[in-house]
């Protein structure tokens, strides 16, 4: 499957019609809105990445589920990369989990 490229913005609305995989890079704080197009049992992965600033943080939408109800805090080195794991379970629930610290 293809690898889709979102642009950093402060807010960031994947399309999950568009790609089932995603890159960031972040060049800013940044909120991972709820997708459009979710379609139940679809997965994927986004790999987020940090700029050579780093630093930058991510909160995300409430359709987003991570294990023990607590969102990743990602790794924060300039180029850092973290991937977030994930499959739709229905409209509105996206259960996820995040790897961190890739070299």
């Amino acid at each position: 499957a293809d690898i889709g490229t979102l642009t950093s913005a402060t807010s960031i609305t994947p399309d999950f019609a568009a790609n089932q995989n995603f890159t960031v890079t972040l060049a800013h704080n940044a909120a991972l809105e709820n997708p459009s197009n979710v379609v139940a049992g679809q997965t994927g992965s986004i790999f987020v990445v940090q700029d050579g600033s780093g630093s930058r943080t991510m909160s995300y939408g409430t359709s987003w589920d991570f294990i023990g109800g607590t969102a990743p805090t990602l790794s924060t080195a300039a180029a850092a990369i973290d991937r977030i794991d994930y499959i739709v379970q229905d409209a509105t629930n996206i259960q996820a989990i995040a790897s961190l610290e890739y070299s």
